[in-house]
């Protein structure tokens, strides 16, 4: 558990170690590697000054013995060592060659090279490019017959030095870690056994807190402490109560909003949405958060925002119609009541209805209202006319006519029963009573057997009836009677439509397991616009299906109906002036 004061409390510990350990460092670090080049650099001089006495010794000859000096010198003492005449030149080199020595550069101006000879003693450090390393360089003059004859200068390169610095980086570096760990584990003990009563009182908050309200805080003392324990108890019951009554409430409007099939919508005055529930995003199509942003900003129909900005402005109970545009059009039933605390308006409730299906049943029941009655008056009228002539008596001298006129009767008696066997038998398919007895057909006989029952019709104009791939497959699983309606109404269909001395092709394929059977003719062909629609009932296409063509205008109709009811699918396709394709699905035997 977090206590502030502990954290507190070690934080300043650990601020304190850092600090003097910091400082510590950095000391430490500082003289230690003061120290160590300082000895390396007096350890170079004498070991300089020893070698000076070996060359004086053979001063009488220096120039020509250099490069032999210089080595020699250099393996005694382990480091570079390089003779340089008071010109600059390099006359010996313990690591270059005597033939080499002449393409060495002058070293007259090398720093070390001038303090000794300036103040007889020189010392630098500085990287070397050759060796590719840092290195320490002393140089004393060597002095014949009180004069400089040339100089000797060591070299010693300093990784030594730098492995010794990093040991005691490390060194430090533990060293500081060990003190941070140290201070972090003796504040932490101190930090609680200090804010011993304030963690207990904090973790039982915190438990409250969370929602266990059946806890109680101990009161181990009776100062400021225990008082404020006493508080928090008497305020932990009350918080339990006032909680317990309002998960009641919300949970019982959460089940409200829920059950509600109508959309509802909760605004602030300043038209920000604070409430909104199920039914509301799925009428809106609304999958995001609304929550908290203004209603313009989650549904851009204007008419919606129009309504609430006069709900506002008028600040009164409102009931308006709404048609928008969600994919398809939705007409929508709105119901709209300001929320006020007295003059205030603190927002507004609005429910919306979807009124969609019954303003398309009223549209379809006017549509069905108004083809039923054009489909009937045309009939109803010529018997009407026909009859009244005949029951005046002017044909009593004319039998033949007045045979003609009965016939007329006849033909169109029968067109109104067709149409009301058709209007029967649609009701029958929608309303679940029609049975069906499915079993193995072959579609070849049956399709054969229709084309000879309309042949005649085909004959009249010349129409050539084309077959193909009839046995793929061989046998369909279907009413067989409902299978020749299906069939008969596109194969007329297609002979009504089709031009003299046309082509109507009619074949079968297999589609896994399904036979689609199509009807394709060379008729007119129907414009794209009217193909969603050429299923509904007593529907025409005003350009080429003419009434005067004859029909009910339910064989499409009733042939969908069919064939959903076998579990297929049917479809058309058409191009305008060549000719359309009607198809159906059936499932393979």
């Amino acid at each position: 558990m977090k206590i502030r004061m502990q954290w507190k409390l070690m934080a300043s510990y650990l601020l304190l170690v850092l600090l003097m350990g910091g400082a510590l460092y950095v000391y430490l670090n500082h003289t230690l590697a003061d120290y160590l080049v300082s000895g390396i650099r007096d350890n170079l001089f004498n070991e300089a000054r020893l070698a000076r006495l070996t060359v004086t010794r053979q001063s009488s000859d220096l120039h020509s013995n250099a490069p032999a000096l210089a080595d020699a010198i250099g393996k005694e003492i382990k480091a570079r060592v390089t003779i340089i005449a008071t010109d600059g030149r390099v006359i010996g080199d313990s690591e270059v060659k005597a033939a080499d020595l002449a393409g060495l550069e002058n070293h007259l101006q090398r720093p070390e090279v001038q303090q000794s000879l300036a103040t007889g003693n020189g010392s630098s450090i500085r990287y070397s490019s050759t060796l590719r390393t840092s290195m320490m360089y002393v140089a004393v003059p060597i002095r014949t017959d009180d004069k400089t004859s040339a100089i000797l200068r060591l070299a010693l390169p300093l990784a030594d030095l730098d492995k010794t610095s990093e040991s005691l980086h490390a060194m430090l570096g533990a060293a500081l870690a060990v003190a941070v760990i140290l201070s972090l584990l003796l504040s932490y003990f101190l930090s609680r056994v200090t804010s011993h009563s304030l963690r207990a009182m904090t973790a039982s908050a915190a438990r409250i807190g969370k929602g266990e309200f059946g806890r109680r805080i101990p009161v181990r003392t009776r100062d400021e402490l225990g008082d404020l324990a006493k508080v928090m108890n008497d305020m932990s019951v009350r918080i339990k109560g006032q909680l317990d009554r309002l998960a009641a409430e919300r949970n019982r409007l959460d089940t409200i909003l829920r059950g509600m099939g109508e959309g509802l919508m909760v605004t602030d005055a300043e038209g920000i949405v604070t409430l909104v529930n199920p039914a509301f995003r799925n009428l809106f199509a609304i999958g995001e958060e609304v929550e908290g942003k203004q209603l313009i900003a989650i549904t851009r129909h204007p008419d919606l925002n129009e309504a609430y900005r006069r709900v506002l402005a008028t600040d009164s109970e409102r009931i308006e119609e709404l048609t928008i545009q969600l994919g398809e059009e939705k007409t929508l039933l709105t119901h709209w009541v300001p929320l006020q605390d007295g003059e205030t308006l603190l927002g507004v409730v609005a429910v919306f209805h979807d009124i969609s299906d019954l303003k398309r049943l009223e549209k379809v029941r006017r549509d069905f209202v108004a083809n039923v009655s054009h489909e009937l008056r045309t009939p109803v009228t010529v018997i009407k006319g026909y009859a009244e002539t005949l029951l005046e008596g002017k044909l009593t001298a004319d039998p033949e006519r007045s045979g003609r006129f009965l016939e007329i009767i006849y033909n169109h008696s029968e067109r109104l029963a067709a149409i009301i066997g058709d209007l029967l038998t649609l009701s029958e398919m929608e309303s679940g009573d029609l049975s069906l007895e499915v079993s193995p057909i072959n579609q070849e006989s049956t399709i054969k057997s229709v084309i000879a029952l309309l042949g005649e019709a085909a004959e009249r104009k010349r129409i050539t009836i084309t077959c193909r791939d009839l046995n793929i497959p061989a046998k369909v699983l279907a009413d067989r009677g409902r299978l020749e309606q299906v069939l008969i109404n596109l194969l007329d269909n297609a002979i009504k439509y089709t031009p003299e001395q046309g082509t109507i092709t009619i074949s079968s394929t297999l589609e896994g397991e399904m036979a689609r059977i199509s009807v394709a003719d060379t008729g007119p062909g129907i414009p794209a616009k009217d193909i969603p629609r050429i299923f509904e009932r007593f529907y025409r296409v005003d350009s080429s299906r003419r009434r005067d063509q004859g029909g009910t205008g339910l064989g499409l109709s009733i042939v969908k109906h069919i064939v959903q009811l076998h579990g297929g699918t049917v479809t058309v396709s058409s191009t305008p002036g060549k000719g359309s394709v009607f198809s159906f699905t059936l499932r393979a035997a």
